[in-house]
């Protein structure tokens, strides 16, 4: 079984960044897709960013410009890089594979004055 451990999450004040990692152990396969999503209070989960193997990366518009996503296939590890950070950026966020699988607990965001 695959976990997934998410790190990084914290307060911070609208314009400020924060750098979310995850760390994969157990039985994995070098995935072709590492991915963060998140899920506000109320609100369903959705993707945020996704890198392929070959360093493509995809963004939901909301964060374009603003995000970057990287990937350590050495470590099992993936980042998330937030800059400029928005209220509306406030959720829990996830990493996980595609198609997912079993999901971690995920590390708070709060971005507030």
């Amino acid at each position: 079984q695959v976990q997934l451990v998410e790190s990084g999450g914290g307060l911070v004040q609208p314009g400020g960044s924060l750098r979310l990692s995850c760390a994969a152990s157990g039985s994995i396969f070098r995935p072709y897709y590492m991915r963060w999503y998140r899920q506000a209070p109320g609100k369903q989960r959705e993707l945020v960013a996704s890198i392929a193997s070959g360093g493509n990366t995809d963004y939901v518009d909301s964060v374009k410009g603003r995000f970057t996503i990287s990937r350590d296939n050495a470590r099992n590890m993936w980042y998330l890089q937030m800059n400029n950070l928005k209220p509306e950026d406030t959720a829990v966020y996830y990493c996980n594979f595609a198609p997912p699988l079993n999901w971690g607990q995920g590390t708070q965001v709060t971005v507030s004055s």
